[in-house]
């Protein structure tokens, strides 16, 4: 049993852009709080309004999703998180309630670490403080491009956007419903039925009942608007491989 939670400790502080770039004098610190947990799609781990307890670590293909609510019962998303960041604290200074839902979109492991331990981390070294800094300024630009997306941008290229940074962080085959993509992108189901309908007709994707799968990346790229790559090289040019920024992704 400890073997095991020792390899998912490892296999999680590997997994994740963020922890890999931890300082090694601070992991053994962050390592003896941190609890390796299994997320479920739709599982709620915050709610607007409520206290936040944990910084939470995807890896592997797991995916949550920031989502705004609106008083007519819509929603949209603002910011989508996988195995290169954290939902929760990272971006705060201490206990504050949330402003947003954070939802499983894809289901898959996770590392959660008390939000009260993250902080002290942070006050405690330099270095991770730095690194959740540019990872709060990658987030804020994340939102912001959002923002911009929905604002201008055709439904298809937001539709092609969502499946490339979605496939970036869950693979080729996202367990998904159509009326989930449809509350993410911030449309009615017909609409995004008719897209997911067009692009599969173009052999991009296939879609089948709670599952789309992506077949042809370079058709996506295509289709997409400028946002999915602004937001790849600003990754490498905040957090790079390193945690200090200053590098750009290969072009592919």
């Amino acid at each position: 049993m400890i073997q095991d939670l020792m390899h998912d400790l490892s296999e999680a502080f590997a997994g994740n852009r963020l922890l890999s770039t931890t300082p090694a004098d601070l992991r053994a610190r962050l390592k003896d709080a941190a609890r390796p947990i299994d997320l479920d799609n739709g599982e709620i781990l915050f709610r607007r309004g409520g206290q936040v307890a944990y910084s939470t670590f995807p890896f592997g293909p797991t995916m949550v999703s920031l989502v705004v609510d609106l008083d007519n019962g819509r929603s949209v998303e603002v910011a989508t998180i996988g195995r290169e960041g954290a939902v929760g604290g990272i971006v705060s200074c201490g206990n504050v309630p949330a402003f947003s839902r954070a939802e499983v979109m894809v289901a898959g492991p996770a590392l959660q670490i008390p939000m009260k331990l993250v902080e002290e981390a942070k006050a405690a070294s330099p270095q991770l403080n730095n690194l959740f800094c540019r990872y709060a300024d990658y987030l804020l630009g994340q939102v912001m491009q959002t923002v911009a997306c929905n604002s201008f941008h055709p439904i298809e290229a937001r539709a092609a956007r969502w499946l490339l940074t979605a496939q970036d962080r869950a693979g080729s085959r996202l367990e998904l419903t159509q009326e989930s993509l449809a509350g993410l992108l911030g449309v009615q189901r017909t609409t995004v039925n008719a897209v997911t309908r067009q692009l599969q007709d173009e052999g991009l994707i296939t879609t089948r009942r709670s599952q789309i799968e992506i077949k042809d990346r370079s058709g996506l790229m295509a289709r997409s608007c400028e946002c999915y790559a602004r937001m790849e090289t600003f990754f490498g040019d905040m957090i790079g491989p390193e945690g200090t920024g200053g590098v750009r992704p290969s072009a592919s």
